[in-house]
């Protein structure tokens, strides 16, 4: 096991208490191995090496995160041996229930809404267990919320109108939340159980195998020398780092081990460094196209193929970028920070040459998926070609000749190659070949056991998705049973009705309030599922309104006091939580125009439909917004920061935020007005900053 998979963390922060891997001795010995087990079973059932009903793969999968959860709880805390034992007696309860449906599997089919005694006790076994877990991994708030939820759907039949609904019994609601695939079973858990695990492995393994320093060298090249460089650097290596890993989280302990003390030694402030790393890290989550876990629930709960949810948030991912870019480059006008020495800074064509074979998995993962191969395939031939990348990679430095090298590639390629013809068996072959190799060349070892501890870190990293997904989907579960949702689905629309944009403001409100407590995916399920529906009935498409959720679920994460990326770089920074989300927050400011934009003009996410496209066509509609997008984010970010040349009056300041607000309000004359106050803005401010500009130093002599 690695020296970081040995290390305890009895200090860990409480937003992610297994952050810092597996204790020592024998314990986290079991642990790893476990957490190992955990990703050989996913992916042998992704595989189809194994084959098991959807339910029981389902009930496996929150099995296998229940038995790992609590463990590293009670470790990371050092909990004293009492609370060791209780953690591993709650692991056990909730492989006990996982076992329990795979046995009873057939009968509970056939029982299925007469539920006998021990059903009865092992469904509540399976949301107590649930519930703690989600409570110890990510605090209180979500468990809260979701067990208001659950007493809504005991209780809520004595509610006044219109919140009652016609009343279930205790069963009835046993059997909804913790049976079938509508409760902690539902959607959310089959898409962490497919889908989500096998691409937190694929980036698990190519960071491992150096994908995070090309990232970083390639950045560093392009932009470490330009103004601000250092906090340029972070926001370009964070979007890179966010085409192979959707967790925002995991970007921040990767990338930003590097990128915040690199910040802070040019002079940024600790705050406003971790706060640009966790915004860029949280913005991995939309960055295509290995999206965060949201983006697969969204493309399974509206029945699209996954690559449409990556068409849409292709260009509002890229302005999200381009936004904290825009930022961070204001702030460093604003403060007079200064890149890095050219002479400094590594060549991002030396960087490329050294690793360019790194990106083939992601591109041959990106073709598959616009190909209309489903994610679960395209994320296997992914993370398949990655293994064998790794493997093959020390086995050909053993090989004396070049030319030989050059075979041993081109054979591996085809072998790989042949797995759309042969199937799985082919890559299986391979692997095993190699990993015999491994055994015998030099390096090899080392490399197998990088393999291993990706394997482990993937399982732990996927603790906190897999949990957030199975209790949220007690909410989803009441939500079908009641149909509460029409009920506030109903309050929109009677705004929205009023004005779209009213009901734009309420969904974002409730996204960001949301977001104080609880992470994007729950967020997400919630607020969609209430705010989808509802702007469908006011002419926003699905799949638009679905992204906007996301977007602001996204930057609701930000937030305190529950803001997870903020917390995670809060060791790194050496400076509170709280003091980075209020900067987060800050250099995120500007993107919060795109999402509103994209609402009246859908052809920012490349989706049909309308007025501008009617009038002007698709393609020219595209082009208009982007370009009247990136001018509003500009306005909107020199607005917040105060600096544009150079420092902003206040008059200018008010003149910038209206220029920007009329372009992002979409009514008649509205963009006309927008362009104009953006012209006379500029115009002003170039002269100004003009006429503040030292003239040219006097001659000496002659």
């Amino acid at each position: 096991m690695s020296d970081k998979a040995d290390e305890v963390a009895p200090n860990a922060a409480f937003q992610d208490p297994t952050g810092e891997g597996f204790p020592r001795g024998g314990e986290g010995r079991l642990l790893f191995w476990i957490a190992v087990a955990f990703s050989v079973w996913q992916i042998a059932t992704a595989a189809h090496l194994v084959s098991v009903p959807s339910q029981v793969l389902r009930a496996a999968h929150v099995g296998f995160l229940l038995l790992l959860a609590f463990p590293l709880v009670a470790a990371a805390r050092a909990a004293p041996p009492a609370g060791r034992a209780f953690a591993w007696l709650l692991s056990a309860a909730g492989v006990a229930v996982a076992v329990y449906q795979y046995v009873e599997y057939a009968p509970l089919i056939l029982r299925a809404g007469d539920l006998n005694g021990v059903d009865i006790a092992l469904g509540v076994v399976a949301l107590v267990t649930v519930f703690a877990a989600a409570w110890a991994i990510m605090g209180p708030a979500l468990p809260i919320i979701s067990g208001c939820f659950l007493l809504y759907a005991l209780f809520g039949e004595y509610l006044p109108a219109p919140l009652d609904h016609r009343g279930y019994d205790f069963a009835q609601v046993i059997d909804q939340m913790a049976y079938g695939t509508e409760g902690i079973y539902g959607i959310p858990v089959y898409v962490s159980a497919t889908y989500i695990f096998l691409f937190i492995l694929f980036g698990s393994f190519l960071e491992r195998a150096g994908m995070i320093r090309l990232f970083t060298d390639v950045s560093m090249g392009l932009v470490g020398h330009a103004r601000g460089g250092p906090a340029k650097v972070a926001v370009i290596a964070s979007g890179l780092m966010g085409t192979i890993s959707g967790s925002g989280v995991a970007n921040v302990v990767t990338t930003g081990q590097f990128t915040i003390p690199l910040m802070k030694r040019f002079g940024y402030r600790a705050a406003f460094a971790g706060g640009v790393e966790a915004t860029a890290s949280m913005g991995g989550q939309i960055m295509p196209p290995v999206m965060g876990a949201v983006a697969f629930i969204m493309a399974e709960t509206l029945g699209v193929e996954y690559y449409e949810v990556v068409k849409a948030a292709l260009i509002p991912a890229l302005l999200y970028f381009a936004s904290a870019f825009w930022m961070v480059h204001l702030e460093a006008g604003r403060h007079g920070l200064h890149g890095l020495p050219r002479a400094d800074l590594p060549s991002p064509l030396a960087a490329l040459r050294r690793g360019w074979y790194l990106i083939l998995p992601l591109a041959v993962l990106v073709w598959l998926l616009f190909s209309g191969y489903t994610p679960l395939y395209a994320g296997t031939i992914g993370l398949s070609l990655t293994v064998l990348l790794i493997l093959g990679g020390s086995v050909a430095l053993g090989i004396p000749s070049a030319v030989l090298r050059v075979v041993f590639w081109i054979g591996l390629g085809l072998v790989a190659a042949s797995f759309f013809r042969i199937g799985i068996n082919a890559i299986l072959i391979a692997a095993a070949v190699l990993v015999a190799a491994n055994l015998v060349v030099a390096g090899g070892r080392d490399t197998l056991a990088v393999c291993r501890d990706s394997l482990a870190e993937g399982a732990r990293t996927a603790l906190p998705v897999g949990v957030a997904c199975a209790v949220v989907g007690v909410i989803i579960g009441t939500m079908t049973l009641t149909g509460v949702a029409t009920t506030f689905g109903q309050f929109i629309v009677s705004v929205g009705e009023k004005s779209l944009f009213l009901s734009l403001l309420l969904t974002m409100v409730t996204c960001i309030v949301l977001g104080m407590g609880i992470p994007t995916i729950p967020n997400y399920i919630i607020t969609s599922s209430i705010a989808g529906p509802a702007l469908l009935e006011l002419g926003v498409p699905l799949l638009v309104s679905h992204m906007f959720v996301f977007y602001f679920g996204i930057l609701a994460d930000l937030t305190p006091p529950v803001a997870l990326a903020c917390f995670a770089a809060a060791p790194i920074a050496r400076e509170k939580g709280l003091k980075i989300s209020i900067e987060a927050i800050k250099v995120a400011a500007a993107g919060f125009v795109i999402p509103f934009m994209a609402v009246y003009t859908p052809a920012l996410m490349l989706q049909e439909g309308g007025p501008l496209a009617a009038a002007i066509g698709y393609w020219p509609a595209v082009a208009y917004i982007v370009v009247k997008t990136v001018l509003a984010v500009g306005l909107w970010g020199a607005a917040v920061i105060g600096f544009l040349l150079v420092r902003l009056t206040l008059v200018e300041r008010l003149l910038a935020a209206v220029a920007a607000f009329t372009l992002v309000a979409a009514l008649p004359v509205t963009d006309e007005v927008g362009f104009a106050l953006s012209v006379i803005l500029v115009a002003w401010h170039w002269l100004r900053a003009r006429r503040a500009a030292p003239g040219p130093a006097p001659k000496v002599g002659g």
